[in-house]
């Protein structure tokens, strides 16, 4: 009851606001005191107080004598009253505005009347259009449906003038037509000529700051769900990567480099102008990983892309200084939908996506069919390569192990053999499907000058092309504006979202499923029931195992919620004065609950018998000797399933009070200072509750199994006790003071200076530790403005802006003093524990970054050729690092955190924008840019801090390296002999090894062979637009980083096969059918032979000559295998370039809109993700994931078909 009484008040609210409100002007009460006053002054300092709109003609006002006013509460009707008696003038009402004109005789001479309609570029009426006569004081206001009527005066050359508060004023030549119909487009400087920051709106000409402004209709791709996966490309100096191509994976995003270590890197995220917070605390560690895949979210996952208007990516410390903690990593300011004076418009948006699954056809899927997977067994055993003694017995290795068993004669193995080349099991067929994916939007928008609103409600449906995998999510969003009084405005913004999502358990892995799977091992019997194939555990334990049965008895669900609510109260205070109060409020509930049912292989290895048969309790019995032991009792789950489930929240505050001044002085009021200044506080507190049970029947009322016996089960009973449910909680305040000052010399140049100091209850006990001074100096210099190139018709504008500032950034979860957890009664001692949650870190401070940025801007012929260039530089100095202690101080992981980092960043980017063709019927624009970001640790980190693996895949931090570099072993070819890979690895001089630290000798043995993470990114985006039909193309490139194949020979995670242990059940690559065979190969592959173990040289290669000098000389791998696969020889370029958007829009026409009762309706075709260019080394594998983890699956093409109508 109560959840609907909010529902109908919040819709009664809507539909008064869409009501036109036009106060009665005359008896609004205004307050003046002037002496010897012009009345144009006057007639202002009653609009200030007012918001009346007067209309005159100047000459006629400024003729008036000066007057003396001492009024207090009067209303405008009796203060105009005053003014005008006796001037020949009279002043008419006319809705929000005031007609001034001359006394009207009582025979009006002989005057035609001319009536029209006035709307937006989107064919919405505009009421409150002031319609004058040019050079009279004749005018109205166009009605609540913007249609006006007005009486022309018997004169020649008539000119309407229509002017509207937000869009270009507009002159029409009176022609004797009886309608003049006037489409009004807003003023450039409303949206293109400013710039968003959070905290204040600043003109564009006036900005001394790096920032990037992109207005959502130019960001928006069809049938993409979250605008961080849009931004690809679109801003210089930003960088996206994306591991995984499926729906609802949060991408990387890096702004001009990495200015911590261990901390978060990714940039701050701000909804008009509220820090928003993640869903779940991931700690930073797996966000930084390049091939952590985040399917939980982020903190924008829950807005709906439809109700954005721009975005302003802010990027060096001028932009970012006001926002503290976490800026150094960039700020990308959300601005939403806002009301618009007007009639109420109602407007729906569709969009439906089909999505195109992988398939063994794709260029990136280069594995073997089943002919040829048999072939290679054939001649592997031809070789009398020795298989694994545990193999599961499928496939031509179980066909051949029944032929030597006499199970089948020759003809009946033939046969079989010759069956199963025919297979070709299509596991992408099996697993994933075509999918279609569609999303709704609708708002409605409107109000008059007094109040406006934005509202909408939306859905969303994303259907992965892995079978099941699916995105659910509802939205809605009420933005309300309203003038208060003359010096008091308020605004609500009220946004939520619903959420769930449903992925496969990640042990699972279907993509990698089939990428790895082979072909040969069907997925169904001859009666169509799954196929089941013994899966090994260990060397003795086998179980019955199907991807398809693990599919449907398995699930991972995620449901979210959350709601963001900001009301802001502006006052006018003075014409140069204003301040503001801003309270904010963010909630958010995840719950995420993963099942394993019985009938799952999972289960079965817990359970330890097939599904069907009961695990044996344990009892008494007797052992080999006819000793008495107790049997059975080892089940870790005798019944049912498994159930993990894990809740989390997060409940943050904002308040803020901030004051805004802009005042303008001079002769020529050549002087211009504003400023702001400001008081924050920020709460955020989190909890989570996590679970695993066990004995869980999904599919009987979501029931537990009771009353297991703990002395028929032992193991399980020991399992339940020592996994207890978990409970946390986290709190972080933030206490912050700003200031921001401006200084201009009218449009020439700006001068700009921001401090904020942080305080936060998470460092240091002394008070210069817990408080951080942030600090930006910035400046801005028109040089188009300049006397002499102001009057230069081909040149719009030439901006040159610097700027320097000192961020921080802090880790948030260090305290200056030990935490100590309270935990229950230990059953053992019968005492209350206590445990050390965190251990005392005093000594840590802020890790502090200093930044440059130098940039310009130039617009030429009209806007034509636009370019734009920066150059930046950042230093951070005490960046968090990793220290390992000693064992026996008991800290977990052996490692503390310290300040001894220091990190080198800087870069350029060129942005170009090209407009050949502008007419009335045709329109092509052409816009590239490009960045650069060079990146250097100036630090040497801990000398055993790193294991050789670290270094193998990019997580290992070196001295004079970019962050995230990745070694290598030196390849030097294969042996003439054998086929086996030969390295540079001092095995020919391992004494130099001896008695070096590991650093010292993984940066010796290995060579460095590139960033994981690109160093160049940018984009190339065109429009053309002939009449009422667009066509846009949209394609990024990314280049500079290095990309390692995917492994052939080791066990790893990324491997097809294990080169001494060659199961039936692995695919293979096609890589091996060039591999070396005889003699002579190595002069035209670099694939090595396959060695098994019964092989002469076996022990050549899977053992290391470094395990013979333990203890002296570190560690250098686990066999040559591994060296192979992580060698420089598997290493090429990750460069590409992507079609990342090709669409077509047809606008219809005004006519047709009319016919149809509409003021818009557009048709939109797009394609995304349509072909990808990159090196062919790659060999089909995609340039956006390297061979360090589990194979993810690539980002799909998908087919869009759109439409918005507007009512």
């Amino acid at each position: 009851m109560k959840k609907s009484k909010t529902c109908v008040l919040a819709f009664l609210l809507v539909m008064w606001m869409s009501v036109p409100v036009f106060a009665m002007g005359q008896h609004q009460k205004v307050t003046l005191r002037v002496t010897d006053a012009g009345i144009q002054s006057v007639l202002q300092e009653i609009k200030r107080q007012t918001n009346l709109n007067f209309v005159y003609s100047p000459e006629q006002i400024d003729a008036l004598p000066r007057v003396n006013l001492n009024v207090r509460g009067e209303s405008v009707n009796n203060v105009l009253q005053g003014i005008f008696k006796d001037t020949g003038l009279e002043y008419l009402f006319e809705s929000e505005s005031i007609i001034i004109r001359k006394s009207q005789a009582p025979q009006a001479p002989e005057s035609k009347e001319i009536k029209g309609k006035i709307v937006d570029e989107k064919g919405n009426p505009l009421p409150g259009v002031t319609v004058m006569i040019k050079g009279t004081g004749m005018g109205v206001v166009t009605d609540a449906e913007g249609k006006y009527s007005l009486q022309l005066p018997g004169t020649q050359d008539v000119r309407l003038l229509f002017t509207f508060i937000g869009m270009k004023p507009q002159e029409v030549a009176y022609a004797g037509q009886k309608e003049v119909n006037v489409t009004m487009h807003e003023e450039a400087t409303q949206i293109d000529e400013v710039v968003i920051t959070g905290y204040q709106t600043v003109d564009r000409r006036k900005s001394t700051s790096s920032v990037t402004t992109v207005k959502m209709e130019d960001l928006n791709i069809p049938g993409v769900s979250s605008i961080d996966q849009m931004l690809q490309g679109r801003v210089p100096d930003l960088i996206m990567m994306n591991n995984s191509g499926e729906v609802g994976v949060v991408p990387k995003l890096r702004i001009r480099g990495t200015s911590t270590l261990i901390g978060n890197r990714e940039p701050l995220w701000v909804l008009d102008g509220i820090i928003m917070q993640d869903p779940v605390d991931i700690p930073a560690a797996d966000l930084n990983d390049p091939d952590y895949v985040n399917r939980i979210g982020n903190a924008i996952a829950g807005i709906n892309p439809q109700d954005i208007e721009r975005i302003d990516v802010l990027k060096d410390a001028a932009a970012t200084a006001l926002y503290g903690t976490r800026a150094a990593n960039g700020v990308i300011v959300v601005t939403t939908k806002k009301g618009r004076v007007g009639r109420p418009v109602v407007s729906y948006n569709l969009s439906t996506t089909l999505r195109q699954r992988p398939s063994y056809n794709d260029r990136a899927i280069n594995v073997m069919n089943s002919k040829e997977r048999v072939q290679f067994s054939r001649e592997l055993a031809a070789q009398h390569y020795q298989f694994p003694s545990d193999i599961s017995m499928i496939g031509y290795e179980g066909l051949l192990s029944k032929l030597y068993n006499h199970e089948l004669t020759d003809e009946q193995f033939q046969k079989e053999v010759e069956r199963i080349e025919t297979v070709n099991t299509d596991w992408f067929g099996l697993l994933a499907q075509n999918s279609v994916s569609h999303s709704h939007t609708i708002s409605i928008s409107g109000g008059s000058s007094d109040a406006t609103y934005y509202a909408s409600v939306g859905y969303t449906r994303d259907n992965d092309v892995i079978k099941d995998d699916h995105n659910e999510r509802y939205t809605a969003t009420i933005n309300l504006n309203a003038n208060l009084t003359h010096w008091m405005r308020a605004s609500i913004n009220m946004s939520g979202n619903v959420s769930s999502r449903r992925y496969y358990q990640q042990d699972l892995a279907p993509i990698d499923y089939a990428y790895k799977t082979t072909r040969t091992l069907p997925a169904f019997d001859e009666d169509g029931e799954y196929y089941f194939f013994s899966k090994r555990l260990d060397n003795q334990r086998f179980y019955n195992y199907n991807i398809l049965n693990e599919l449907e008895n398995s699930s991972y669900d995620q449901r979210g919620s959350g709601l963001n609510m900001t009301a802001n109260l502006q006052f006018s205070l003075t014409h140069w004065l204003n301040a503001s109060a801003i309270v904010s409020y963010q909630t958010s509930s995840t719950t995420q609950e993963g099942w394993w049912g019985e009938k799952t292989y999972h289960v079965a290895t817990l359970r330890g018998t097939e599904y069907g048969i009961l695990p044996e309790p344990q009892h008494d019995g007797t052992d080999a000797y006819g000793r008495p032991i107790k049997v059975g009792g080892t089940s870790q789950l005798p019944y049912g399933g498994e159930l993990s489930y894990n809740q989390s929240g997060n409940n943050a505050y904002t308040v803020r009070l901030q004051a805004d001044a802009n005042h303008t002085f001079g002769k020529s009021k050549q002087h211009n200072i504003s400023g702001s200044a400001g008081f924050e506080m920020s709460s955020t507190q989190g909890n989570g509750y996590m679970r695993t049970e066990r004995g869980y029947y999904k599919d009987r009322g979501k029931s537990f199994v009771k009353d297991i016996d703990p002395e028929l089960f032992p193991v399980y009973a020991r399992w339940v006790l020592e996994n207890p449910a978990k409970q946390t909680d986290s709190k972080n305040n933030t206490v912050s003071g700003y200031i921001s000052l401006s200084y201009s010399f009218q449009n020439y140049f700006t001068l700009n200076a921001n401090a904020r100091v942080d305080g936060s209850n998470a460092f240091g006990d002394q008070s210069n530790d817990k408080f951080l001074p942030i600090w930006s100096a910035s400046a801005n210099w028109n040089v188009s403005e300049l006397a002499g190139l102001r009057e230069a018709k081909w040149l719009d504008f030439l901006r040159l802006k610097a700027s320097f500032g000192y961020q921080g950034n802090m880790l948030p979860d260090q305290s200056p003093v030990m935490i100590i957890s309270k935990e229950p009664i230990n059953s053992y001692f019968g005492e209350n524990v206590a445990s050390v949650s965190r251990y005392p870190n005093p000594k840590l401070k802020w890790e502090t970054t200093s930044s440059y940025n130098l940039g310009g801007e130039l617009g030429l012929f009209k806007r034509a050729l636009m370019v734009e260039a920066e150059y930046w530089w950042k230093h951070t100095e005490d960046a968090f690092l990793d220290k390992k202690i000693a064992s026996m101080n008991g800290v977990p992981n052996h490692s503390y955190k310290v300040n001894q980092g220091n990190i080198d960043n800087h870069g350029f980017n060129v942005s170009l924008t090209v407009l050949p063709i502008q007419t009335k019927d045709w329109y092509w624009s052409v816009s590239t840019s490009i960045s650069k970001t060079f990146n250097k640790l100036k630090s040497k980190p801990e000398a055993n801090l790193y294991e050789y693996s670290n270094f193998l895949d990019g997580s290992a931090l070196v001295q004079g390296m970019p962050v995230g570099t990745f070694y290598s072993y030196k390849f030097m070819g294969l042996s003439p002999v054998d086929g086996g890979p030969i390295f540079d690895d001092y095995a020919d001089n391992p004494e130099v090894l001896r008695g070096l630290s590991k650093y010292d000798t993984y940066t010796r043995v290995l060579t460095p062979s590139g960033r994981r993470e690109p160093t160049m990114s940018g984009n190339v985006n065109t429009t053309l637009r002939w009449k009422n039909i667009r066509l846009s193309g949209n394609f990024a490139y990314s280049l500079g980083n290095k990309i390692r194949l995917f492994a052939l020979y080791t066990a790893a995670s990324d491997a097809t096969l294990k080169a001494n242990e060659i199961r039936p059940e692995n695919n293979v690559h096609k890589d091996y059918l060039n591999r070396w065979q005889k003699p002579g190969d190595e002069r035209h592959t670099d694939i090595p032979a396959i060695i098994g173990n019964g092989h002469p040289s076996s022990d050549l290669y899977y053992r290391h000559w470094s395990d013979k000098y333990s203890g002296s000389v570190q560690p250098l791998c686990a066999s040559a295998w591994s060296m192979y696969d992580y060698s420089d020889k598997r290493v090429i370029s990750g460069n590409y370039l992507k079609c990342t958007n090709l669409s077509l829009t047809y606008e219809f026409k005004e006519n047709i809109l009319k016919k149809l009762r509409l003021s818009r309706l557009d048709l939109t075709l797009s394609g995304s993700n349509l072909f990808t260019v990159c090196s062919k080394k790659l060999n089909g594998q995609t340039p956006t994931q390297g061979g360090f983890a589990t194979i993810q699956m690539s980002e799909r093409p998908m087919y869009t078909f759109g439409l918005n109508v507007s009512f």
